[in-house]
């Protein structure tokens, strides 16, 4: 099966792209090669399109909306957009796609995201949509076709059995079809190299004649099964290493960043370099979430060593909570101060970050999922600044008090927190991608990690706790700084930080007393 998905991807190459191949995994090292690909440098924010940005009175949000808010966006900071899904579906989510090469009506026009496209690679920020590869809606004219007539072509664009297998099948109208989530969302076959060409037609028109700057692969780990194992097989595998070599020649410059639910560094590992570009390191977003919430560093720095093991090129993405989970601010059961803590932990720490939109401000919402996805709370006017029209669904109550408009110029709002930190993410290139030291504490409560990058060392310190902690020490065994003495910087979090004596130190205390959830971000000077 693979030489034959080979021989697709190859001959597809040739006819439809002229643009040199893209990196492999013998590319040069970072420090022998030119600069790291953008992605490496982004900060993302996931947008629901519906939920976002009304403008046309209908109360469903639409392109033009977030054209509408791309000031809002620079301002925090953001450099890359990642939508969630924009193609015709009969679900509300729109993971359910009807037809990959046009847009929701309900969101505008393919002129309106063109509009938007381009507005928002003017202010330097790229977009990515998200790609559902498993499965089509059962509304797809394939799957329409498929299910009437067992001798078209289309049937063998999905997976049928003539009797039912058990769990994850579904009775068509000739015999039972496969798929994995639910009976709306039937499974491509992969093993199909004519399902596999389809798609490919359909990345080269987005990434080439639309312009968009990369994918979110949805379900990643669900492509191919093999019997009864569902995820992560040797197949999946492969089929996504001729995938990669397939889009890096439609564009080079594309990025693509997998969904591997629950995936750890290992599996992130497993998935990166040669297949995608990027997965979500769950496993990191657990680590941030447990080490806010119970104000203890067992969680984050247990994450990041087994990061550093697995994947010591921190090439992943990172985030709190997405659009599948309940909301962080739910999650801290409204406790702001465990909210800063884990944004400056995410936003210090390697990793591409993804904010999930509203989180800047803290919105909240358990499931189901329609009640994670509201709109945006803009202000405290009717329906949140969201629509002037009737809602596809109401904002949550407590958007009279949480709303953009309420934080804009308080300087201690959880909003301002985010653009500080992502301002100085952005400015300080040790942040992002940047040597990690962990440092001993002697205390669970603190965390702290030395971040460098060239001659630019900087100190992360954060209490992770709602108590003010003088009780703790920082050790540095590493020779990681190079001079006898070193004045300090305060990038982050006020006051004045006492510098170390030495290169290597064992009791030192930049802060005598550091106050609940406090974020303190320093600059050595030599």
């Amino acid at each position: 099966m693979i030489k034959r998905l080979t021989l697709i991807f190859l001959l597809f190459s040739v006819l439809s792209a002229c643009a040199p191949a893209g990196p492999t995994t013998d590319s040069v090292s970072p420090a022998e090669s030119a600069p790291q690909p953008w992605w490496r440098d982004a900060v993302f924010y996931e947008i629901f399109v519906r939920s976002f940005h009304d403008t046309n009175k209908d109360g469903i949000g639409d392109f033009n909306g977030i054209t509408q808010k791309l000031d809002y966006l620079q301002e925090l900071g953001i450099t890359a957009i990642w939508l969630m899904p924009i193609h015709p579906s009969p679900s509300y989510h729109g993971y359910d796609v009807t037809d990959y090469y046009a847009v929701n009506p309900e969101y505008g026009t393919m002129d309106d995201f063109k509009r938007l496209l381009e507005e928002s690679h003017k202010r330097g920020i790229r977009i990515i949509i998200d790609l559902v590869l498993n499965h089509t809606s059962n509304e797809h004219p394939w799957f329409k076709e498929a299910n009437n007539d067992p001798n078209s072509k289309s049937r063998g664009f999905y997976v049928w059995s003539e009797t039912d297998p058990g769990n994850g099948w579904h009775p068509g109208d000739h015999g039972y079809y496969y798929g994995y989530f639910w009976e709306g969302m039937p499974d491509l076959n992969y093993t199909n190299p004519e399902v596999t060409a389809e798609m490919l037609k359909a990345t080269d028109f987005w990434l080439n004649d639309i312009g968009i700057d990369g994918f979110r692969v949805d379900a990643a780990k669900h492509l191919i099964e093999d019997g009864n194992i569902r995820e992560n097989t040797p197949a999946t595998h492969e089929w996504y290493k001729d995938f990669y070599t397939a889009y890096k020649s439609q564009n080079p410059e594309a990025y693509t960043v997998g969904e591997v639910f629950g995936a750890g560094s290992s599996v992130v590992k497993s998935y990166t370099g040669d297949q995608l570009d990027q997965i979500f390191n769950f496993e990191m977003s657990s680590g941030f979430v447990n080490s806010a919430n119970g104000g203890s560093n067992s969680g984050i720095n247990s994450a990041l060593k087994f990061s550093m093991q697995d994947m010591p090129d921190f090439s992943f993405a990172t985030f709190l909570t997405n659009h599948d989970q309940n909301r962080v601010m739910s999650v801290f059961n409204g406790d702001i101060g465990k909210a800063k803590t884990a944004a400056a932990l995410m936003l210090t720490l390697p990793g591409t970050p993804f904010i999930y939109y509203g989180e800047e401000i803290g919105m909240s919402g358990v499931k189901p999922d329609e009640d994670i996805r509201l709109p945006m709370q803009w202000s405290d006017g009717a329906n949140a600044g969201f629509t002037s029209g009737n809602p596809w669904r109401a904002p949550n109550a407590d958007y009279t008090t949480i709303n953009v408009a309420a934080q804009e110029n308080d300087p201690e709002s959880l909003l301002n927190h985010y653009r500080a930190l992502i301002g100085l993410r952005k400015s300080h290139p040790a942040l992002g991608n940047g040597n990690l030291y962990l440092l001993d504490t002697k205390n669970s409560g603190i965390f702290a990690a030395l971040r460098v990058s060239g001659e630019e060392i900087i100190l992360v310190l954060v209490n992770l706790t709602d108590e003010t902690i003088s009780d703790y020490a920082l050790t540095l065994d590493d020779a990681v700084l190079t001079e006898n003495a070193y004045e300090t910087k305060m990038l982050f979090g006020g006051g004045q930080a006492k510098s170390p004596e030495r290169s290597g130190f064992s009791s030192y205390k930049p802060i005598e007393m550091l106050s609940p959830h406090g974020s303190h971000i320093i600059q050595f000077i030599p």
